[in-house]
Protein backbone atom coordinates (compact mmCIF):
# COMPACT_ATOMS: atom_id res chain seq x y z
CA UNK A 1 0.00 0.00 0.00
CA UNK A 2 1.49 3.31 -1.07
CA UNK A 3 2.00 5.98 1.54
CA UNK A 4 0.10 9.13 0.78
CA UNK A 5 2.22 12.21 0.27
CA UNK A 6 2.32 14.54 3.26
CA UNK A 7 -0.10 17.39 3.04
CA UNK A 8 1.69 20.73 2.89
CA UNK A 9 0.11 23.38 5.06
CA UNK A 10 -0.37 26.76 3.53
CA UNK A 11 0.79 29.64 5.67
CA UNK A 12 -0.60 33.03 4.84
CA UNK A 13 1.08 36.04 6.34
CA UNK A 14 -1.41 38.59 7.51
CA UNK A 15 -0.62 41.97 6.04
CA UNK A 16 -1.16 44.81 8.46
CA UNK A 17 -2.76 47.73 6.68
CA UNK A 18 -0.89 50.89 7.56
CA UNK A 19 -2.94 54.03 8.03
CA UNK A 20 -2.80 56.61 5.23
CA UNK A 21 -0.84 59.66 6.30
CA UNK A 22 -2.94 62.81 6.36
CA UNK A 23 -1.73 66.38 6.59
CA UNK A 24 -2.91 68.98 9.08
CA UNK A 25 -5.18 70.65 6.52
CA UNK A 26 -7.09 67.33 6.37
CA UNK A 27 -7.48 67.06 10.14
CA UNK A 28 -10.93 66.66 11.66
CA UNK A 29 -12.17 69.82 13.30
CA UNK A 30 -12.06 69.89 17.10
CA UNK A 31 -15.62 70.42 18.32
CA UNK A 32 -15.01 71.23 21.99
CA UNK A 33 -13.43 74.18 23.74
CA UNK A 34 -9.81 73.50 24.65
CA UNK A 35 -8.65 74.87 27.98
CA UNK A 36 -5.12 75.04 29.31
CA UNK A 37 -2.84 72.60 27.49
CA UNK A 38 -1.01 70.14 29.75
CA UNK A 39 2.37 68.91 28.48
CA UNK A 40 3.68 65.73 30.11
CA UNK A 41 6.78 63.61 29.59
CA UNK A 42 6.16 59.88 29.93
CA UNK A 43 9.52 58.86 31.28
CA UNK A 44 11.55 56.10 32.88
CA UNK A 45 15.15 55.54 31.85
CA UNK A 46 14.69 51.85 32.53
CA UNK A 47 13.59 50.00 29.40
CA UNK A 48 10.73 47.52 29.16
CA UNK A 49 8.47 49.13 31.76
CA UNK A 50 5.51 49.81 29.47
CA UNK A 51 6.46 53.40 28.66
CA UNK A 52 5.52 53.44 24.96
CA UNK A 53 2.54 51.18 25.67
CA UNK A 54 1.28 53.74 28.17
CA UNK A 55 2.07 56.66 25.87
CA UNK A 56 0.07 55.17 23.00
CA UNK A 57 -2.85 53.76 24.96
CA UNK A 58 -3.35 56.59 27.43
CA UNK A 59 -3.29 59.08 24.55
CA UNK A 60 -5.83 57.01 22.60
CA UNK A 61 -8.04 56.56 25.68
CA UNK A 62 -8.14 60.33 26.26
CA UNK A 63 -9.01 60.77 22.58
CA UNK A 64 -11.90 58.33 23.07
CA UNK A 65 -13.06 60.54 25.95
CA UNK A 66 -13.34 63.53 23.58
CA UNK A 67 -9.99 65.14 24.42
CA UNK A 68 -7.66 66.57 21.78
CA UNK A 69 -4.28 64.85 22.24
CA UNK A 70 -0.87 65.08 20.60
CA UNK A 71 1.67 62.31 21.17
CA UNK A 72 5.29 63.28 20.52
CA UNK A 73 7.46 60.23 19.75
CA UNK A 74 10.89 61.23 21.06
CA UNK A 75 12.29 57.69 21.20
CA UNK A 76 14.64 56.78 18.30
CA UNK A 77 13.13 53.27 18.34
CA UNK A 78 9.89 54.87 17.15
CA UNK A 79 7.68 52.32 18.90
CA UNK A 80 4.85 54.79 19.45
CA UNK A 81 4.89 55.67 15.74
CA UNK A 82 4.72 52.07 14.51
CA UNK A 83 2.35 51.14 17.34
CA UNK A 84 -0.17 53.62 15.93
CA UNK A 85 0.05 52.10 12.45
CA UNK A 86 2.03 54.89 10.80
CA UNK A 87 4.27 53.73 7.94
CA UNK A 88 7.66 55.31 8.68
CA UNK A 89 8.72 55.06 5.03
CA UNK A 90 5.89 57.43 4.09
CA UNK A 91 6.73 60.13 6.65
CA UNK A 92 7.85 63.37 4.99
CA UNK A 93 9.02 65.09 8.19
CA UNK A 94 9.54 63.78 11.70
CA UNK A 95 10.52 65.08 15.13
CA UNK A 96 14.21 65.04 14.09
CA UNK A 97 13.48 67.58 11.34
CA UNK A 98 11.64 69.76 13.85
CA UNK A 99 14.51 69.66 16.35
CA UNK A 100 17.45 70.01 13.98
CA UNK A 101 16.29 71.23 10.56
CA UNK A 102 13.91 74.00 11.66
CA UNK A 103 10.92 72.30 10.02
CA UNK A 104 7.63 73.67 11.33
CA UNK A 105 6.00 71.32 13.83
CA UNK A 106 2.71 71.73 11.96
CA UNK A 107 4.35 70.26 8.85
CA UNK A 108 5.50 67.17 10.77
CA UNK A 109 2.35 66.26 12.73
CA UNK A 110 0.33 63.31 11.42
CA UNK A 111 -3.30 64.02 12.40
CA UNK A 112 -6.09 61.63 13.31
CA UNK A 113 -4.02 58.46 13.83
CA UNK A 114 -6.78 57.46 16.25
CA UNK A 115 -9.94 59.16 17.52
CA UNK A 116 -8.90 62.59 18.87
CA UNK A 117 -5.18 61.73 18.60
CA UNK A 118 -2.43 63.32 16.49
CA UNK A 119 1.18 62.14 16.31
CA UNK A 120 4.53 63.88 15.93
CA UNK A 121 6.37 60.80 14.61
CA UNK A 122 9.91 59.49 14.99
CA UNK A 123 12.05 57.60 12.47
CA UNK A 124 15.55 56.17 12.62
CA UNK A 125 16.83 59.69 11.80
CA UNK A 126 16.38 60.50 15.48
CA UNK A 127 19.14 58.07 16.45
CA UNK A 128 21.83 60.65 15.64
CA UNK A 129 20.09 63.55 17.31
CA UNK A 130 21.83 63.17 20.68
CA UNK A 131 25.24 63.80 19.07
CA UNK A 132 24.05 66.53 16.72
CA UNK A 133 22.27 68.48 19.45
CA UNK A 134 25.52 68.90 21.37
CA UNK A 135 26.71 71.62 19.00
CA UNK A 136 23.38 73.42 18.64
CA UNK A 137 22.52 76.76 20.24
CA UNK A 138 19.95 76.53 23.06
CA UNK A 139 20.07 72.77 22.64
CA UNK A 140 17.97 72.01 25.76
CA UNK A 141 15.13 74.25 24.54
CA UNK A 142 14.66 72.89 21.03
CA UNK A 143 11.57 70.81 21.79
CA UNK A 144 10.07 73.43 24.11
CA UNK A 145 10.34 76.08 21.39
CA UNK A 146 8.81 73.75 18.81
CA UNK A 147 5.75 72.59 20.75
CA UNK A 148 5.20 75.75 22.78
CA UNK A 149 3.22 77.18 19.87
CA UNK A 150 0.78 74.26 20.17
CA UNK A 151 -0.57 75.36 23.55
CA UNK A 152 -4.26 76.03 23.15
CA UNK A 153 -4.59 73.57 20.25
CA UNK A 154 -4.58 70.38 22.38
CA UNK A 155 -5.89 69.38 25.79
CA UNK A 156 -2.88 67.13 26.36
CA UNK A 157 0.55 66.79 24.77
CA UNK A 158 2.44 63.65 25.80
CA UNK A 159 6.12 63.07 25.06
CA UNK A 160 7.27 59.45 24.82
CA UNK A 161 10.88 59.69 26.04
CA UNK A 162 13.80 57.39 25.20
CA UNK A 163 14.97 55.00 27.95
CA UNK A 164 18.00 57.15 28.81
CA UNK A 165 18.84 60.48 30.42
CA UNK A 166 20.54 62.08 27.40
CA UNK A 167 19.86 65.32 25.55
CA UNK A 168 16.59 64.13 24.03
CA UNK A 169 15.22 63.38 27.50
CA UNK A 170 16.54 66.71 28.82
CA UNK A 171 14.62 68.40 25.97
CA UNK A 172 11.48 66.58 27.11
CA UNK A 173 12.00 67.62 30.73
CA UNK A 174 12.47 71.26 29.75
CA UNK A 175 9.40 71.22 27.47
CA UNK A 176 7.06 69.54 29.97
CA UNK A 177 4.88 70.86 32.77
CA UNK A 178 4.82 67.52 34.58
CA UNK A 179 6.17 63.96 34.50
CA UNK A 180 4.24 60.72 34.23
CA UNK A 181 6.34 57.75 35.35
CA UNK A 182 5.39 54.15 34.45
CA UNK A 183 6.84 51.56 36.85
CA UNK A 184 6.73 47.85 36.12
CA UNK A 185 5.51 45.56 38.91
CA UNK A 186 8.67 43.46 38.90
CA UNK A 187 11.75 42.96 41.05
CA UNK A 188 14.00 46.06 41.15
CA UNK A 189 11.01 48.20 40.13
CA UNK A 190 12.45 51.31 41.79
CA UNK A 191 15.97 50.72 40.48
CA UNK A 192 17.15 53.84 38.70
CA UNK A 193 14.18 55.96 39.79
CA UNK A 194 16.50 57.92 42.10
CA UNK A 195 18.63 58.96 39.11
CA UNK A 196 15.52 60.06 37.27
CA UNK A 197 14.37 62.14 40.24
CA UNK A 198 17.85 63.69 40.54
CA UNK A 199 17.72 64.68 36.85
CA UNK A 200 14.25 66.14 37.37
CA UNK A 201 15.50 68.22 40.31
CA UNK A 202 18.48 69.54 38.31
CA UNK A 203 16.29 70.55 35.37
CA UNK A 204 13.73 72.06 37.77
CA UNK A 205 16.44 74.10 39.49
CA UNK A 206 18.19 75.34 36.34
CA UNK A 207 15.81 75.22 33.36
CA UNK A 208 12.17 74.52 34.26
CA UNK A 209 11.02 75.66 37.73
CA UNK A 210 7.47 74.31 37.29
CA UNK A 211 8.53 70.71 36.59
CA UNK A 212 7.04 68.16 38.96
CA UNK A 213 5.57 64.65 39.04
CA UNK A 214 1.99 64.43 37.79
CA UNK A 215 1.59 60.74 38.45
CA UNK A 216 3.10 57.28 38.70
CA UNK A 217 1.37 54.35 37.02
CA UNK A 218 1.95 50.69 37.91
CA UNK A 219 2.23 48.58 34.74
CA UNK A 220 2.29 44.84 33.95
CA UNK A 221 0.45 44.13 37.19
CA UNK A 222 -0.50 40.53 37.95
CA UNK A 223 -2.50 40.46 41.16
CA UNK A 224 -2.09 36.67 41.43
CA UNK A 225 1.56 37.04 42.40
CA UNK A 226 2.82 38.08 45.81
CA UNK A 227 5.73 39.93 44.18
CA UNK A 228 3.45 42.23 42.16
CA UNK A 229 1.40 43.11 45.25
CA UNK A 230 4.57 43.78 47.26
CA UNK A 231 6.03 45.99 44.53
CA UNK A 232 2.77 47.94 44.24
CA UNK A 233 2.79 48.56 48.00
CA UNK A 234 6.45 49.60 47.91
CA UNK A 235 5.86 52.08 45.07
CA UNK A 236 2.86 53.55 46.89
CA UNK A 237 4.94 53.98 50.05
CA UNK A 238 7.72 55.67 48.08
CA UNK A 239 5.60 58.04 45.96
CA UNK A 240 2.45 58.45 48.03
CA UNK A 241 -0.68 60.02 46.56
CA UNK A 242 0.76 60.66 43.08
CA UNK A 243 0.41 56.92 42.27
CA UNK A 244 -2.69 56.25 40.17
CA UNK A 245 -5.38 54.03 41.65
CA UNK A 246 -5.66 52.31 38.27
CA UNK A 247 -3.05 49.62 37.66
CA UNK A 248 -2.34 48.37 34.14
CA UNK A 249 -2.64 44.58 33.96
CA UNK A 250 -0.27 42.24 32.16
CA UNK A 251 -2.33 40.98 29.20
CA UNK A 252 -1.58 39.26 25.91
CA UNK A 253 -3.79 41.72 24.02
CA UNK A 254 -1.74 44.71 25.20
CA UNK A 255 1.38 42.98 23.89
CA UNK A 256 -0.27 42.11 20.56
CA UNK A 257 -1.85 45.47 19.75
CA UNK A 258 1.33 47.29 18.54
CA UNK A 259 2.00 44.61 15.91
CA UNK A 260 -1.41 45.43 14.43
CA UNK A 261 -0.71 49.18 14.48
CA UNK A 262 -3.61 49.87 16.82
CA UNK A 263 -4.04 51.21 20.35
CA UNK A 264 -5.75 48.79 22.70
CA UNK A 265 -8.96 50.85 22.55
CA UNK A 266 -9.27 49.80 18.88
CA UNK A 267 -7.66 46.36 18.97
CA UNK A 268 -9.53 44.97 21.99
CA UNK A 269 -11.97 47.66 23.15
CA UNK A 270 -13.85 45.36 25.57
CA UNK A 271 -10.76 43.81 27.17
CA UNK A 272 -9.08 44.43 30.51
CA UNK A 273 -6.25 46.47 28.96
CA UNK A 274 -8.59 48.95 27.28
CA UNK A 275 -10.70 49.19 30.42
CA UNK A 276 -7.60 49.96 32.49
CA UNK A 277 -6.37 52.72 30.19
CA UNK A 278 -9.83 54.28 29.95
CA UNK A 279 -9.98 54.31 33.76
CA UNK A 280 -6.50 55.81 33.92
CA UNK A 281 -7.53 58.47 31.39
CA UNK A 282 -10.49 59.37 33.61
CA UNK A 283 -8.10 59.75 36.56
CA UNK A 284 -5.85 62.01 34.47
CA UNK A 285 -8.84 64.22 33.64
CA UNK A 286 -10.04 64.28 37.25
CA UNK A 287 -6.59 65.45 38.43
CA UNK A 288 -7.02 68.56 36.32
Amino acid sequence: MEESAPVEEEFTEEVIEMKPIKTMDQKKRVTHVIGETKIMAIINQKGGVGKSTTAVNLSAALGELNKAVLLVDLDPQGNATSGLGVDKSQIAHDVYDVLLDDVSVMDAIVPDVSEGLDLLPATINLAGAEVELVNEMARENRLKNAIGALRGKYDYIFIDCPPSLGLLTINALVASDKLLIPIQCEFYALEGVTKLLDSMKRVKGMLNPSLDIFGVVLTMYDGRTTLAREVANEVRRFFGKVVFDTMIPRTVKLSEAPSYGQPITEYDPKGKGAEAYINMAKEVISRG
